[in-house]
């Protein structure tokens, strides 16, 4: 990056910020209006977002994306014994593609409970992604058995693989990819703190350097206990408590600092509760799962966008339950059923308020798994298969490297775990791009992009 652009300037000085305000930096950051800090975004009334499903435990690659062609397929049953599902289980959810999908003359069919999913394929507006996941360098199988490449940290670590997903770093990273793509497109939001929005507890794709997450519970915003009818029944005691709390003009930096970080957190708080209580009401219906009622909360937060000044936001939702080393043919096909819902519906809801062109949505998890069995489920695996779903998105086709259907393959690292063949960083830098993000500030939102071959996902998004 040019160490005199305007965008590297910004980051210099906004990290300065954060480092001045010490211990109370990263709340102050989450609630701190960005336009203090941040240079405008082009184009005026513009708005774009990305959605991360996150499918948190490891999603089974095996039976998410299924061969279903007669010879791969008896290679995969052969693999998975009693979790293989049967072939002619495949036959409504085979999937057509054009030839830039280099299957090899091969099929390949969504798992019946991701049925919901076929018809935004076949529609154009879902594209799959072939054996993506975490890898710091393209790397051969030959590589990896000598170790001759470096390689994630605590591979098939549940922890250290969730954060590298979501940041490319090791455990602790402060800062993900997607907090960077807001950090990067220097957003002028008029709400900073509801820019990078989590609906499920700490995640670190949606940290930036600044900006810091914003958790809303699904099931709205909550009111602050103390304020609204009279602390302790007393309106006099809820003012006290107000003017303790808020009053900036403290001759203390740190209770001065304290009080300003308290006041935008009020702020905020009042500001998107008034502006959800006139959302607009959606025809659309979400199921009663705790995937869906997040995905509602951000379309009504979507849907608020041009109350609240949004023009660039990143959003973070999960789903648990997904490491089933056991009771596997109960419980995966249910949790599948609940993403492809909430999914479709989601997509659903974006069409209702005309903002089909405008979110990107794409799913993620910790790892595949093994695809052989252990005997009741599969283990913890590495590369696996994901969506990304949106009407930017050129869909009814398959990126990447379609691995072997049976074990033993050129991509198999022991028991059908999958080397990756196409690294995150790769669609961290597409999605980027998508949003906005400059070349110059690419490296930030994903580091060591340019090792990996761009023209993978170079016709991911049509815009």
């Amino acid at each position: 990056m040019n160490d005199h652009s305007p965008s590297r300037r910004a980051f210099l000085q906004r990290t300065a910020w954060l480092s001045a305000a010490g211990a109370a930096a990263p709340f102050a950051m989450n609630l701190a209006t960005m336009a203090e800090v941040a240079a405008q975004t082009s184009g005026a009334g513009d708005y774009k977002a990305l959605v991360c499903v996150f499918m948190q435990g490891g999603n089974d690659h095996g039976n998410t994306l299924l061969p279903a062609d007669a010879t791969s397929h008896a290679a995969y049953a052969k693999a998975r014994g009693d979790l293989a599902l049967p072939l002619a289980n495949l036959a409504g959810t085979t999937l057509s593609t054009d030839a830039s999908s280099n299957l090899g003359g091969r099929q390949l069919a969504l798992a019946p409970a991701l049925q919901p999913l076929k018809a935004l394929y076949d529609g154009g507006r879902l594209a799959g992604l072939l054996n993506i996941g975490t890898l710091v360098e393209p790397t051969t199988l030959a590589q990896y058995k000598s170790q001759s490449v470096p390689l994630p940290p605590k591979l098939f670590s549940h922890n250290d693989q969730q954060a590298a997903w979501q940041s490319h770093g090791a455990e602790g990273t402060s800062a993900g990819w997607g907090g960077r793509v807001v950090d990067a497109a220097l957003s002028n939001n008029g709400q900073a703190s509801l820019t990078c929005i989590n609906t499920s507890g700490n995640a670190v794709f949606v940290a930036g350097e600044q900006a810091v997450p914003f958790m809303v519970n699904p099931a709205g915003v909550p009111a602050v206990a103390a304020l609204g009818g009279g602390m302790f029944g007393s309106a006099a005691c809820e003012q006290a408590f107000l003017k303790l709390v808020t009053q900036t003009s403290q001759a203390h930096v740190l209770a001065a600092e304290h009080a300003k970080v308290m006041k935008r957190a009020l702020d905020t708080n009042g500001q998107l509760r008034s502006a959800l209580s006139g959302a607009p009401a959606l025809n659309t219906v979400f199921d009663a799962d705790g995937l869906s009622r997040q995905l509602a909360m951000v379309a009504r937060l979507m849907s608020v966008r041009a109350t609240l000044g949004m023009k660039r936001q990143v959003f973070f939702v999960q789903l648990g339950g997904f490491d089933l080393h056991d009771n596997f043919a109960a419980r995966h096909p249910v949790l599948l059923g609940q993403v492809a819902q909430g999914l479709s519906r989601f997509q659903q809801a974006l069409d209702e308020m005309g903002l089909a062109q405008q979110v990107t949505t794409f799913t993620a998890s910790d790892f595949g798994r093994t695809l052989s069995s252990n005997g009741d489920g599969s283990d913890h695996g590495w590369g696996s298969h994901h969506f990304v779903m949106g009407g930017a998105v050129q869909g009814q086709r398959l990126f990447g490297t379609l691995p072997d259907a049976g074990l033993g393959g050129s991509h198999d690292v022991g028991q059908g775990r999958l080397l990756p063949t196409m690294g995150v960083q790769q669609l961290a830098a597409a999605l980027g791009r998508w949003m906005g993000v400059g070349p110059s500030d690419l490296g930030l939102v994903a580091p060591g992009h340019s090792v990996f071959d761009a023209t993978v996902l170079s016709g991911l998004m049509k815009t």
